[in-house]
Order: C-alpha cells, then sequence, then structure tokens
C-alpha cells in the first residue's frame, strides 16, 4: 500500500534511540525524507545515518527538545535543506531509573521527566506548527501530520513513575488541543498519538533482563508478546499517512498487544524463555 510519503519530509526527534531508529528506517522505506533530531547520542546517531543506503536524502541536526530555541534552529535547518516539514513525529523521551514512589522522587528527578516527556514534545509541536505557517500546506491537499508518542503509562498509570505517567498523560490534551489548531494552518492538517507499552529498546532492555520481568510485563496482555520498535514506527506512518489517515486526527491509537491494565494470565500461563526466543528470531 502506498502511504503517499514519498518525497515529504518527515522530522523525528529521539531519532537516535530504538523508536527513532525504526522510524528512521520506516520513513526511509517509503521514500520520505528525513530530518533526524538527536542530543545525547548524536555522534552515534550521525554514523548511524552515514552508513544507510538512504543518507543522501536524510539530515542528523543536534537539538535539545527542552530547549525551544535549539528546535527553532533545527526547523531552519530542516527548511534551508528541503523546503517543508511535512510529517513531525514528537519522539523524544526518557523513562527514569530507578522506580521511586512519588514522596522519595526528588524534585531534580521529577522536573526533568517533565521537561523531557512533556514539554520536549509541545516545544517540538510549537517549532512545527511554527514551521507550517510560515510554509502554508501543501498545494496537493496532501496534509501535515503530527504524530505525538505518548505510552500505556499515561492511560493505566504506572506504580513507581509518576513523573512520567503524568508526563505521557499530558500529552493527551496536546492531542485534542492542537488537531483543532492545526487545521488554521493547513485545512488538511492532523494531529494523532500512538501509545506503546513494553517495547523491546535499549531504553527499557535491562528491566527486561531480570527474571520474570516479561512474564510480569505480559500477564496483563491478550497477545502474550512483547512489541518491537518497529511495530510502534509502522503504526506511527500509517497515521501519517496523508492518504490512508487523510481523515483521521485526534486520534490515540495503543500498541499493547490488547493491554488494558489488568490481569489476564497467571504467571504458569507465560512462557517467558519462549517470549525471549521470539524476540531473538525477530
Amino acid at each position: 500500500m502506498d502511504l503517499g510519503l514519498a518525497h515529504k519530509t518527515a522530522l523525528i526527534t529521539g531519532a537516535s534511540g530504538g523508536i527513532g531508529r525504526a522510524l528512521l528506517e520506516t520513513f526511509a522505506g517509503e521514500g520520505a525524507n528525513l530530518v533526524a533530531l538527536g542530543c545525547e547520542h548524536f555522534d552515534e546517531l550521525e554514523r548511524y545515518v552515514a552508513g544507510r543506503a538512504w543518507s543522501d536524502r536524510a539530515l542528523c541536526v543536534r537539538a535539545d527538545v527542552t530547549q525551544p530555541a535549539q528546535l527553532a534552529a533545527a526547523l531552519e535547518s530542516a527548511l534551508t535543506v528541503f523546503g517543508r516539514i511535512d510529517v513531525c513525529v514528537a519522539n523524544a523521551g526518557r523513562w527514569p531509573r530507578p522506580d521511586e514512589p512519588l514522596q522519595l522522587a526528588s524534585e531534580q528527578r521529577i522536573r526533568s521527566t517533565l521537561e523531557v516527556n512533556l514539554l520536549g514534545a509541545l516545544w517540538t509541536a510549537r517549532a512545527f506548527l511554527a514551521a507550517l505557517e510560515r510554509t502554508g500546506p501543501r498545494g496537493d491537499g496532501h496534509g501535515a501530520s503530527l504524530c505525538f508518542v505518548g505510552s500505556t503509562a499515561g492511560r493505566f498509570g504506572e506504580r513507581g513513575h509518576a513523573d512520567y505517567a503524568a508526563a505521557k498523560a499530558g500529552l493527551h490534551g496536546l492531542v485534542t488541543s492542537l488537531k483543532n489548531e492545526i487545521p488554521r494552518l493547513d485545512p488538511y492538517g492532523r494531529v494523532n498519538m500512538v501509545e506503546p507499552g513494553w517495547t523491546v529498546t535499549h531504553m527499557v532492555r535491562e528491566e527486561l533482563e531480570r527474571p520474570g520481568a516479561i512474564a510480569s510485563a505480559c500477564r496483563t496482555m491478550p497477545l502474550r508478546q512483547l512489541a518491537r520498535a518497529v511495530d510502534i514506527a509502522r503504526a506511527i506512518a500509517v497515521l501519517s499517512s496523508p492518504t490512508v489517515s487523510r481523515h483521521t486526527s485526534g486520534q490515540v491509537v495503543t500498541i499493547a498487544g490488547g493491554m488494558e491494565g489488568r490481569t489476564q494470565w497467571s504467571e504458569g500461563e507465560i512462557d517467558e524463555a519462549a517470549v525471549r526466543a521470539r524476540l531473538r528470531e525477530e
């Protein structure tokens, strides 16, 4: 299926992470130009992109999403190279360690979590919408797309991570507000969000290595498996499509194996070894 993303320009924050790289590969596979934003692992991101077949249509930009001025400069660089930005994926985020009840969490941790996961997404959206206001809509009727990456923690909560859950829950307000604002800039512009559950990335791999961790995660999911980064990236590509999802806006799609926030399976019904084996095969 043609998603209509060929020759469009997609800006992806947090591009050096597991989901970020999967997004780069997915959008590149659809023929899109890429603006890859990274910060902490930017040198690693540049090396990764340089080694890909699609590197000639990719621009790597260092920018901290908690710094509006850096995002504005990054968007300016993207406009200089590609002329416009059609898709923005606010993917950058951080899951804090260790588990801490709120009364024990430091002010620094709480502020940092909110800065990256909530304000970072807000600043990204602000910079993208400013760029869209500057360039105006496309002439072919293919509307712009803004997609946030949330978390099931924002829907169901997460013990020991109230700061993270609060940040991700706040993205719901951005989706429901901005889906009403973006048509003022682009009559076919859309805003949506994907909410991943447990997804195998480097950010949580250490946590999933604990004996019993996978079984515990899968107990709340009818589908007894963990998501791969590409599962999230493909869902975002579909939501970002100006053809397949042309009439989809203000929606939150949960990619979490049917998770409902309640136990579905007993511990004895989860074959953790089988889940790990399948991950290695994939």
